[in-house]
C-alpha cells in the first residue's frame, strides 16, 4: 500500500487540524490552570521542589523523547535496519550515568541551574558566566532543532505544503509555547511534559502491538519480514547501511554516540528537573523510573522501524524516514490511529520545546543577570521579570533563526547541542563532584574550550561544507574529517580542566573539596555570596 499520498492529499488533513487546534487550546489552558501559585523564582523554575518522583519520572522522559525520536529513528531504522539502532543506545546509558554519578549531588548542590552546582564550591562569578553562556549555545541548538524537526515532522500530517506553510507552522509552535512557558513555569511545563509522556508510550505502545500482531507475535517472522521487503535484503540486519566501513565511518560513528550519551547526561533543560523534587533519593528514584520508560520506548521504536520496512516495503518509505511510523499507524489504523498519532506528535514537539525554552531562560536571567552582571544584588522579583522577557528573547530568537535553517537537517542541529553538553557542561560536572584539586581556572578552561572546540570543529566537519548533503554543497572547508566533533572537544575539555587546575590556584573565596562534599553528603544549601 503506497500511503504517501494520504498524507499528502487534500482530505486528510482537517482531521489534523482540528487535533492541531485542540492542541493548542489545551496548551493555553493548562498553562493558565497550572500556573505558579506564588509568584517567586523557586515556583517558577523548579516548582518550589514539590515534584513527586513519578511526576519527575514521567517529565524527565518526556524531556529526553522528541518528535525526532518518534518519527526520525524509526525512519532511520526502517531504512538503515542495524545502523539506526545506534541511536536508542545514548539515553539509556546517559540516565545511567545521571543515576550512579551526578543525581545526588547534583540535587544537594544545585539549585536552579548547572552553575549552581559548581558554583558552591567554586567561585560562583566565573562560573555562573561560563556555564551560563554554554547553557544557552546547547539549548539554543537544541531549540532550533526542535522548532526545524517540528516543522518537517508536522508540516505532512495537516497536508502543509513549501517553505512559507511550513514557516507559519514553526512560527505558530513557538509563539504558542512562548505563551505557555510565560504563564505557567516549570509547574506547567511538568505537566505537558507527563501528558506528553503517557500519550506517547499509549499511542506508540498500540502501533507497536498491532505490528506484533501482524507477524503472530513473533519477532523472527517480523525481522525475517523486513529483510525480505528492504532493497537492502539481508544487509538490513548487519552494520554499514548508514555509516562507512572505513575507519573515518567508524570514528564517526564512535563520536557521535560519545556525544549522544555524555550530551544527554548533561543537557541543561534534563538536570534541572533534578533540582525539582525535594530529596536526593526522590532525584534517584526519578532518574530509575525515566530509565525503565526510555527502555521501554526503545524496544517499541525497534518494533515500530522494522515493522514500517516489513508491512510497507522501503521503497515506499520516503528518504530520510520521517514518515515511516505515519505511513505504517496508516497503514494498519487508517485515519482514526493516524489522527491519533498526529496528536502524540503535536504533544510532543509542544512538551520538548517548552522544557528546552524554560531552561534557556532560566540561565539567562540566573546565571547570566542575576550572578554575572548583579553579582547576586537583584530581588527575586526583578529576576523573574528578567526570566519571563528572556523567554520571549529566546523563544522569539529561535523562531527566527529557524526560519533561516528550514532546509538543515535537525539531526545535524542536535548531535551539535549534545556534542556542546557534553564538552563544555559534564567535564566541569564530575571534576567538581569528584576531584579535590578542581579550582574556578580549570572550570573556565573547560567550559571555554569545549565550547569554542566544539562549535569550531563543527564549522569545519563535511556536515557543513564539502559534499551534496552538507549545509554549504557548493563550499568546501572542511578540513576537520567527522560529522560530530565530539570525539576531540570532549577530551579535549577534560585535559583543559585538568591542566587549568594544576597551573592556577585556588582562591581564598573557594570553599574546599572536604567542606563541599560534608555539604553535600549532609543536604546542606549553604548560601554564597553573589550565588
Amino acid at each position: 500500500m503506497n500511503s504517501t499520498h494520504a498524507l499528502t492529499s487534500s482530505e486528510q488533513p482537517y482531521p489534523a487540524f482540528a487535533i492541531f487546534v485542540v492542541c493548542v487550546v489545551c496548551a493555553l489552558l493548562l498553562s493558565v490552570w497550572f500556573s505558579p501559585h506564588r509568584d517567586t523564582t523557586e515556583d517558577f523554575f523548579i516548582n518550589n521542589r514539590r515534584l513527586t518522583a513519578a511526576q519527575s519520572g514521567l517529565a524527565m522522559f518526556g524531556e529526553y523523547i522528541s518528535a525526532a525520536a518518534l518519527l526520525g529513528v524509526p525512519g532511520l531504522i526502517a531504512l538503515s535496519g542495524y545502523d539506526g539502532l545506534l541511536y536508542l543506545l545514548g539515553p539509556i546509558i546517559a540516565l545511567t550515568i545521571i543515576l550512579f554519578l551526578i543525581a545526588e549531588p547534583f540535587h544537594t548542590s544545585g539549585r536552579f541551574t548547572i552553575a549552581d552546582a559548581v558554583a558552591r564550591r567554586l567561585r560562583p562569578r566565573p562560573v555562573h558566566t561560563a556555564l551560563g553562556i554554554s547553557t544557552l549555545a546547547a539549548s539554543m541548538l537544541y531549540l532550533i532543532a526542535q522548532l526545524v524537526g517540528a516543522g518537517a515532522l508536522a508540516a505532512p500530517i495537516l497536508g502543509l505544503a513549501g517553505p512559507a506553510a511550513q514557516r507559519a507552522l514553526v512560527a505558530s509552535l513557538g509563539i504558542l509555547m512562548i505563551l505557555y512557558v510565560v504563564i505557567g513555569g516549570m509547574k506547567a511545563a511538568t505537566v505537558m511534559q507527563c501528558i506528553k509522556a503517557v500519550v506517547l508510550l499509549a499511542g506508540s505502545g498500540l502501533l507497536a502491538i498491532l505490528v506484533l500482531a501482524e507477524f503472530g507475535w513473533n519477532p523472527g517472522a517480523l525481522l525475517t519480514a523486513a529483510t525480505r521487503m528492504s532493497s537492502a535484503g539481508d544487509a538490513l540486519l548487519r552494520p554499514g547501511l548508514l555509516f562507512n566501513d572505513d575507519l573515518t565511518g567508524q570514528l564517526d560513528v564512535f563520536s557521535l554516540q560519545l556525544a549522544f550519551v555524555l550530551g544527554a547526561a548533561s543537557l541543561p533543560h534534563l538536570l534541572t528537573r533534578l533540582c525539582a523534587v525535594p530529596t536526593a533519593r526522590t532525584a534517584r528514584s526519578s532518574v530509575r523510573g525515566a530509565a525503565v520508560l526510555t527502555s521501554v520506548f526503545g524496544l517499541i521504536v525497534v518494533v515500530l522501524g522494522f515493522g514500517a520496512t516489513a508491512i510497507l516495503g522501503s521503497d515506499a518509505i520516503p528518504h530520510p524516514g520521517n514518515t515511516a511510523t505515519l505511513l505504517l499507524a496508516e497503514a494498519l489504523g487508517g485515519p482514526l490511529l493516524l489522527a491519533m498519532l498526529a496528536f502524540v506528535v503535536f504533544a510532543t514537539i509542544l512538551a520538548v520545546v517548552s522544557g528546552v525554552m524554560l531552561a534557556a531562560a532560566t540561565s539567562l536571567a540566573h546565571d547570566i543577570y542575576r550572578s554575572t552582571i548583579k553579582a547576586g544584588r537583584t530581588s527575586d522579583k526583578r529576576e523573574l521579570f528578567v526570566a519571563r522577557s528572556a523567554v520571549v528573547l529566546i523563544g522569539g530568537t529561535a523562531i527566527t533563526m529557524s526560519m533561516y535553517v528550514q532546509n538543515i537537517n535537525a539531526s545535524l542541529l542536535i548531535g551539535l547541542s549534545f556534542a556542546v553538553a557534553a564538552s563544555a557542561n559534564l567535564p566541569t560536572l564530575l571534576f567538581t563532584f569528584y576531584w579535590k584539586g578542581f579550582t574556578a581556572t580549570g572550570a573556565a578552561w573547560s567550559v571555554y574550550g569545549g565550547l569554542i572546540s566544539s562549535l569550531g570543529l563543527a564549522v569545519f566537519s563535511p556536515a557543513v561544507s564539502g559534499n551534496p548533503r552538507a549545509l554549504l554543497p557548493t563550499a568546501n572547508f572542511a578540513y576537520f574529517p567527522l560529522q560530530n566533533p565530539g570525539l576531540v572537544s570532549i577530551p579535549l575539555s577534560f585535559l583543559l580542566g585538568w591542566l587549568g587546575s594544576t597551573l592556577g590556584r585556588e582562591r581564598a573565596d573557594e570553599i574546599s573539596y572536604a567542606e563541599w562534599e560534608v555539604r553535600t553528603l549532609t543536604d546542606t544549601k549553604a548560601t554564597r555570596p553573589g550565588h
